[in-house]
């Protein structure tokens, strides 16, 4: 037995040292194609902080030079603060802010939805789109900056459309001109319905009508969504009264615009970060799992964690996100 294992090690060892001599004549070296593994450091619970307040915008010529990343997403499927510094950022992985998106894509079904291909000829809608009288005000918001709708009590943001557009969101790219298969045209200027404060000061070109989708410019510097087109390939645009779908819906309902399509959205809006809302029930697992109770600033500094920055994003395309109220309540009752 001793004999046979002193053979067969010395036949390892042969074979080991026949290996090493052939990398050597082909120029490899076992370094280049084995890589050390790199220490994982602990890093304590990140911690976030909200402010309620309209943020600065800004104009950055280095986003507005960034090249071509990917095609454009939209996150409004189920469906991160430009006040960050423009160094990069860790995370808790980027393997998991990709899995999350992923995720996000795969499972984006609106089972209510029916393909809304319209009966009127393209110029009828166009004029449906543009001519239309506010039937409501304003909402009101409360001291936990809810905002509320008198005729829709279930459908409660906490993002007014001007916060989102100036925090970034869709990678700056919604208003961008829309090619329409459905309809055979191309949709553009669209944005210039908004009211004039929202965009006031903000890079169009960059935070609005941007031909890529730069996920740079979002609040929390990620990617996540499906693409509007792929919205309108699954017949979930009903382009009688948005064409741009979700968040096109909101600005105008926001303004005082009443619509049949109002219901579907709003049952949207629910299932998605409504009380019982898949997206946001997500994300506060997750503030729990880290044992998080309060709402900090996060990535200021390096090595802090983020929480969920993909679910952040989403969750914030559907104008809700993650206030100190919420998260104490989730922590009394679990939802």
């Amino acid at each position: 037995m001793a004999e046979t294992a002193a053979v067969l090690e010395a036949q390892r060892l042969e074979n080991i040292q026949r290996n090493r001599a052939l990398l050597q004549d082909l120029g490899i070296h076992r370094k280049h194609i084995i890589a050390a593994p790199k220490p994982v450091a602990s890093r304590p619970a990140k911690k976030r902080k909200l402010d309620f307040v309209n943020l600065p915008s800004r104009s950055s010529a280095r986003i507005a030079s960034a090249p071509v990343k990917h095609e454009y997403l939209d996150p409004e499927s189920e469906e991160d603060k430009p006040t960050r510094r423009s160094g990069k950022r860790k995370s808790a992985g980027k393997a998991n802010v990709k899995r999350e998106a992923r995720a996000i894509r795969d499972t984006t079904h609106d089972t209510e939805a029916t393909s809304a291909v319209p009966t009127k000829d393209v110029e009828a809608l166009r004029d449906g789109w543009a001519r239309w009288t506010p039937a409501a005000g304003l909402p009101t918001r409360d001291e936990d900056s809810t905002f509320h709708f008198d005729d829709q009590p279930t459908f409660t943001p906490n993002k007014s459309p001007e916060e989102m557009l100036r925090e970034g969101c869709f990678g700056g790219s919604y208003f961008r001109p829309l090619y329409s298969r459905r309809l055979g045209i191309t949709v553009s200027d669209d944005w210039r319905e908004l009211p004039e404060a929202w965009t006031a000061g903000l890079d169009i070109g960059s935070w609005l009508t941007s031909s890529t989708y730069n996920p740079d410019i979002n609040k929390y510097k990620v990617s996540c969504g499906q693409s509007i087109e792929e919205w309108e390939a699954a017949g979930w645009i009903n382009h009688t009264y948005d064409v741009r779908g979700w968040f096109q819906w909101y600005c105008r309902f926001f303004v005082g615009r009443r619509c049949d399509d109002d219901e579907r959205q709003v049952s949207r809006w629910r299932k998605c970060v409504g009380e019982t809302g898949r997206w946001r029930r997500m994300l506060l697992k997750k503030y729990v799992a880290l044992g998080i109770r309060e709402v900090f600033d996060d990535g200021e500094e390096e090595e802090q964690i983020d929480v969920s920055p993909v679910v952040h994003q989403t969750c914030h395309h559907w104008a809700f996100e993650v206030r100190q109220n919420v998260l104490d309540a989730y922590w009394r009752t679990g939802r």
